[in-house]
């Protein structure tokens, strides 16, 4: 997100984290944002910075500036940079793109490094394909670290995201799907998402 009123509606809904993307290429950017934008969400909504491929000072110094709690690492960054990251006291999430078992592989890599990993559609192009992975190869991830998902989440999905039950997964990414227009979250298909999401976790 980027606009400041849009930021308020979507704080009032009380998401657990809330995503800004510091990367120019993207149609999302918030780069040049007002640095206060972040700080009118409410206390408990974790503000994210998305990077791809930054410097790690460059990274410290976003997030200094624009109160961060937690940075999302989608480009090629290795274990040793999201380690570095972390040691500076930031928790970190590491992306990741899944086409086929092998991917999951990599992912062990990380594995203890990071906070998170989110396993999203693989891709050559930034910013997600709105489309989603093969969920059943969730089951070649035999790692201890959480995972949130990505990749096509709709309004009209949480059946199945409902049947997903491994044990490290911890939640959903969602975009594209619930804007306006780039950059412009529909406040009203959030709520009911969320509404829907926080009932699944009631029930398990």
């Amino acid at each position: 997100m980027r606009d400041a009123e849009n930021v308020r509606r979507v704080g009032a809904l009380h998401p657990d984290m809330a995503g800004f993307i510091f990367y120019p290429a993207s149609v999302r950017n918030a780069c040049g944002m007002a640095e206060d934008i972040p700080a009118m969400l409410p206390s408990g909504v974790r503000r994210v910075g998305v990077f791809v491929n930054e410097k790690c000072s460059a990274v410290l110094d976003t997030a200094e500036r624009y109160g961060l709690d937690m940075v999302q690492m989608h480009g090629e960054e290795t274990p040793q940079e999201c380690s570095a990251l972390k040691e500076k006291g930031l928790s970190v999430i590491k992306a990741m793109g899944i086409s086929d078992v092998t991917d999951m592989w990599t992912a062990a890599r990380y594995d203890g490094v990071c906070d998170y990993l989110l396993f999203d559609t693989k891709s050559f192009i930034r910013g997600g394909t709105g489309e989603r992975f093969d969920w059943g190869l969730l089951e070649g991830y035999k790692g201890k670290t959480p995972f949130f998902i990505s990749g096509g989440i709709s309004p009209g999905i949480v059946s199945k995201i409902a049947r997903v039950h491994h044990p490290m997964f911890c939640g959903v990414d969602v975009n594209s799907r619930f804007e306006t227009s780039p950059g412009i979250k529909d406040a009203a298909l959030l709520e009911k998402f969320i509404k829907q999401i926080r009932n699944i976790k009631k029930d398990i």
